[in-house]
């Protein structure tokens, strides 16, 4: 098989929902190779507590490229506890100008329960107008969900798990099995 035939890895959708003063960040366990399901399984929201502040992380793309840039991001965090955002656009500049950061194929999704950002490589921090943001293969199903019950009386936990579920009968690289973390912020939206 040529190197350019190589039907690539696939399957992975990550929300991020900030609603009542909570954030919550949900992915599936799914990995797929072409059309193959390799792992229906897989734990791709991760919690980490650098200089002792919590940070919920979600990701999306290459498993190793994704731990590649979390423990970059844990890095920056003891550097400058607590300050998220600016760890974050620092993650962001190096993910732009270093050569060796620039061949990683990953998105993340990432808070503090007040912020929440998408880092990508091409060096953004996006922070989502409506409270809510969505990576990966069933991304855009996810997002369109969730910003539609994002107006129902359904707390974060439950519009990302709902969502997250429109998303799996939407997408063939999307499945139900989830990781849902939830951290408290300090803002009350």
């Amino acid at each position: 098989m040529a190197e350019n035939d190589f039907p690539g890895w696939h399957g992975t959708t990550i929300i991020g929902v900030r609603k009542g003063g909570r954030v919550v960040i949900a992915g599936d366990g799914q990995v797929s190779l072409g059309q193959t399901v390799i792992k229906g399984t897989a734990r791709k929201v991760r919690r980490i507590s650098p200089g002792g502040y919590d940070v919920v992380a979600g990701f999306a793309g290459s498993t190793a490229d994704a731990f590649t840039l979390l423990e970059r991001l844990e890095t920056k965090l003891e550097a400058t506890p607590g300050q998220l955002q600016r760890a974050s656009v620092e993650l962001a500049k190096d993910w732009r100008t270093d050569k060796y950061l620039q061949k990683l194929e990953a998105m993340l999704i990432v808070t503090d329960g007040t912020d929440l950002y998408v880092i990508t490589g091409a060096g953004d921090v996006l922070e989502p107008e409506h409270d809510v943001t969505a990576i990966g293969s069933g991304g855009n199903y996810a997002l369109a969900a969730g910003r539609a019950l994002m107006d129902t009386e359904l707390d974060a936990e439950s519009i990302a798990r709902r969502a997250m579920a429109i998303a799996a009968d939407i997408c063939v690289y999307t499945n139900g099995n989830l990781t849902v973390e939830t951290i408290d912020g300090n803002d009350a939206s």
